[in-house]
Order: structure tokens, then C-alpha cells, then sequence
């Protein structure tokens, strides 16, 4: 028995967990004792125990392809995971307009989430003082800028607080497309090692507003093929010759102003937005979410996203937000925030660049 174990855990040493399960069902996790066990979940369960909560571990991890190096790392991740998992089932006892579930940060802390993907809170001045102009155009009663087919690709910030140049880049795909008909991929990494004199800070963090003026005084911003994202803090390796798109100017949305923002969403173009998030957020997977704990002052924001719509679900009126954590998270890489009362200051800090065509 003593040899059955050190080789079960010698496998969780050397298999890599790439391998995922697509059936995999967070409402139902055990769904019989007879479900088969392959050597991976039974690596896992030789150092945790045959419970409920490490069976759901074991497939979680299966699922994402985790990869743990030690017995002392098992039993941590396990922990969080098990915490992760009690946040879920409570908040989704409350029956509120949204809905928790297990995803690949499952058994990050919030302390590495946090440092891992947001950036540091900034201070939006850049919207003290907006200059969207509203206009008399009738508002389209729900709106999803993917209807239209200017939204490029979900993508994946990885481990960077670079959410702000995905917000960019994001907003400057779709105003392209919108323009010229055409796809574009365009370049993160610019903006993380280049876009530093206009108060950003690469993996750090940063302002949407701010790297439009970075890319209006300096040039354009590459194509994501001729500067390709690498997820840290590199040389600026700017390349005027392929620059994909140029801009003339940005327009800030006035602070906390939801009526400019649903304006701008609504007849001009996506628009980059930045909001708070906090713990429970990280694990959101649908519906309308909702706080009463984040903040929406302009020094909360800690996290940059773009709004391409709106709309009402069960009675609850809501921002469609494209995120930067991988199409695998939420709403096929999506959320819906709440509308009207500034949730979480999602329209504290909003901005969208003017191209050259």
C-alpha cells in the first residue's frame, strides 16, 4: 500500500493536467460513486481523500490542466478551491440577478488574483470634464455591437495587469472594422512597453484614455502580428512601418454620466470602459451582476473592459462588456453589469478613440 501511494503521488509530480473534460457540470459534481476515476483525479485524491469536495477538485483541475508541484501546493490550492467553491453555493442560495460558478481561478487566492490580473487603481481625470456631445437620435432599445460584426476576438491578458491596453486595442479593432469593413488584430504589447510617459504602466496598469493619446502623439499602434503580445514588461520595440491604425483624437465620457455612455454604445461605437472589481467577481458566469461593496470612485477602477451593448434581462437593465480573461470565462469571455446606477463605476472612466480611416 505504502508503494501504491508514492507512486500515485510521484504521477501528480509528472503529469501535466492539459487534458479537459467537456462534460464537466458545476451544478451536479459528483454525479454517481461509480463514475470512473482515472490515475490523475485518483493522484489527487490519494493525498486529499475520497470526499465530495476533492472529487470536484480533481475533474476541476483535470479540466484546466493545473499543474501543482508539491503535496504542500495540493493541500493549498485544494483549500482556496474550497473556499471558491462556499462562495459559489452561498451566493447562489440569494437568488440574485447573478450567478457564481467554477472557472480556472477557482484556486487563485484573491490576494494573486488581484496582483496577477488587475492593475492598480487609477485616477480617471481625463473624464472630469467629458466631451461626447449628446444628439436627438432615438436610442435602439438593446444594442450588441456583435451583431454588426466589428468585434474582434476574445483574448487573454494572462498573468499582467495589462487589462487596459486589451480596452484599447479592443475599442480600436471595432472602430476599424466599423470603418473599413475589415478585421484587425492590433498590439497590446505596444502599449505595455511603449505607452509608459502618458501615466501607464505596462503589467501594472493603465488608462484606455491615456493610450489613445499615447497612439495619437506617437505614431499608431502596431498590428498584433508584427508586435505580438507576450504577457510581461518588455523594450519598446515600435515598428512604424506597420503600424495598423492611426488616431486623430479621443472622447471622454463625462464621470458617472450613464445617459452619455448608453448615447455613445448606442449610435457611435463600443467604448472603452474601466469599473471595480471585487472578490466574488472572479468567478461570475452569468446573468446580471450587482453590488452593494464596489466602489465607483474614480480611484476604485482597478480593471479596464469594453462596453459594446445593452439591454434588459428579467427586468434588470444591463451593460454587455467584453472582458480580457480568455473566452472560456463568464459569458464566452462576456458580462452583463447593471445599468443606472453606476454599478461598480462602470462608467466612471469611459473613453473612445477617433481613427483615421
Amino acid at each position: 500500500m505504502a508503494r501504491l501511494v508514492i507512486f500515485l503521488l510521484l504521477t501528480v509530480f509528472s503529469i501535466s493536467l492539459a487534458a479537459a473534460r467537456t462534460d464537466f457540470d458545476e451544478s451536479n459534481p459528483i454525479r454517481s460513486v461509480t463514475d470512473r476515476i482515472d490515475s490523475l483525479e485518483s493522484s489527487l485524491l490519494a493525498v486529499l481523500g475520497r470526499t465530495r469536495e476533492a472529487l470536484h477538485f480533481a475533474r476541476f483541475a483535470k479540466r484546466y490542466g493545473k499543474r501543482y508541484e508539491s503535496v504542500e501546493e495540493i493541500k493549498l490550492r485544494f483549500g482556496i478551491f474550497a473556499e471558491s467553491l462556499e462562495l459559489i453555493r452561498s451566493t447562489n442560495k440569494k437568488g440574485l440577478s447573478y450567478k457564481l460558478g467554477i472557472n480556472r481561478f477557482a484556486d487563485l487566492s484573491w490576494e494573486e488574483f488581484r496582483g496577477s490580473r488587475l492593475g492598480a487603481p487609477q485616477n480617471c481625470s481625463a473624464t472630469l470634464k467629458g466631451n461626447h456631445r449628446l444628439t436627438d437620435t432615438v436610442l435602439p432599445v438593446t444594442k450588441d455591437w456583435r451583431e454588426d460584426g466589428i468585434i474582434s476576438q476574445v483574448k487573454d491578458q494572462r498573468h499582467c495587469g495589462s487589462c487596459w491596453t486589451f480596452s484599447t486595442t479592443g475599442a480600436l479593432e471595432a472602430a476599424y472594422t466599423q470603418a473599413t469593413g475589415k478585421p484587425i488584430l492590433l498590439s497590446e504589447q505596444q502599449l505595455v512597453d511603449c505607452a509608459y510617459g502618458y501615466n501607464n504602466f505596462g503589467c501594472n496598469g493603465g488608462l484606455p484614455s491615456q493610450a489613445f493619446q499615447y497612439i495619437k502623439y506617437n505614431g499608431g499602434l502596431d498590428t498584433e502580428e508584427s508586435y505580438p503580445y507576450t504577457g510581461v514588461n518588455g523594450i519598446c520595440s515600435f515598428k512604424p512601418e506597420t503600424v495598423g491604425v492611426k488616431v486623430l483624437d479621443s472622447v471622454n465620457i463625462t464621470m458617472g454620466a450613464e445617459d452619455e455612455l448608453k448615447h455613445a454604445v448606442g449610435v457611435v461605437r463600443p467604448v472603452s470602459v474601466a469599473f471595480q472589481v471585487i472578490k466574488e467577481f472572479r468567478l461570475y458566469k452569468a446573468g446580471v451582476f450587482s453590488s452593494e461593496t464596489c466602489g465607483n470612485a474614480p480611484t476604485d477602477v482597478n480593471h479596464a473592459v469594453l462596453a459594446v451593448g445593452y439591454g434588459v434581462e428579467n427586468g434588470v437593465p444591463y451593460w454587455l462588456i467584453k472582458n480580457s480573461w480568455g473566452a472560456d470565462w463568464g459569458l464566452d469571455g462576456y458580462f452583463k453589469m447593471e445599468l443606472g446606477k453606476n454599478m461598480c463605476g462602470v462608467a466612471t472612466c469611459s473613453s473612445y478613440p477617433i481613427i483615421a480611416a
